[in-house]
Parts: C-alpha cells; sequence; structure tokens
C-alpha cells in the first residue's frame, strides 16, 4: 500500500508485514470480519495467525487507522473509514452494512440533555439505522 509505511510511523507504530497487508486489505473498502481480513491478508503473506491479525487490528483501532464497529447480533467489523462523523445502515435480512454520512456533521450529532449524560463529557455518539437493503426488499416482493 503506497504510503503504508509512513501511515504507520506517523501514528507511531512499528511497520511490519501484518501490519501493511490489514492496512492494503482495510483499504480495498467494506466492513469486514476478522475472518475476511485474514484470509485476504493470508493471500499476500505467507503466513499470519488469526491472532496476529487482531492483534494489528487492535494497534490500528487505537492509533485511529481503522474503526471497529459491532452492530447488534454480528460479530465485530472493521474499517478504514475514520476522522468523519459517519454511521452505518444494517440490512436485518442478509446482514450487509453500508456508511452513511451525518446528517449534523460534527461530532456528537446527537448529544443527551445535560441532566442524562451523568456528568459525562460526550464526544461521540454512534448510530446503527436498521432496515432492508434493496437486494433484500426485492427478494421479499417476489416472495410475496
Amino acid at each position: 500500500m503506497p504510503g503504508g509505511e509512513e501511515l504507520l510511523r506517523s501514528r507511531g507504530l512499528r511497520v511490519t508485514r501484518p501490519r501493511l497487508a490489514v492496512l492494503e486489505v482495510l483499504a480495498g473498502g467494506g466492513h469486514l470480519e476478522v475472518d475476511e481480513i485474514t484470509r485476504r491478508v493470508r493471500e499476500r503473506l505467507d503466513s499470519v495467525s488469526t491472532q496476529a491479525v487482531y492483534d494489528v487490528l487492535g494497534a490500528l483501532a487505537r492509533a485511529g487507522l481503522s474503526r471497529r464497529i459491532e452492530p447488534a447480533g454480528s460479530p465485530a467489523r472493521y474499517e478504514a473509514r475514520v476522522g468523519d462523523n459517519h454511521h452505518h445502515i444494517v440490512c436485518r435480512a442478509c446482514g450487509e452494512i453500508s456508511d452513511v454520512d451525518c446528517a449534523v456533521g460534527a461530532a456528537p450529532c446527537l448529544d443527551p440533555e445535560t441532566t442524562n449524560a451523568y456528568g459525562f463529557e460526550v464526544d461521540e455518539a454512534e448510530v446503527t439505522f436498521w432496515g432492508l437493503c434493496p437486494a433484500c426488499q426485492t427478494r421479499r416482493e417476489a416472495e410475496r
């Protein structure tokens, strides 16, 4: 991945082949489960353990180079889109996940009433929309 080494160094991370490979996989887009990321990394490297991929993903997320999302009832997924205030929409039928730009634009896009924040200083709101993707809507209509 062009710039991957510089990106890692800029966040204080050592440059390793697994880190570069995971960055490259995430740069391909999507909201990927660890098993899929591991499969794609193994296509690039001779050998890498699933635990090593988990470790890399944790380091990248802590450094702000990847984002971990975990919709209810779904395993954790990772994406490269970071640094903006976007949300997600999840298909209830097939589990497809898409990005949704924040309508407000600034974090947090939702702010609890001061009396309900329990003394917390809120800096982010994670919003997940749920519904049916176009393909599942078409399948549902065909089944009727």
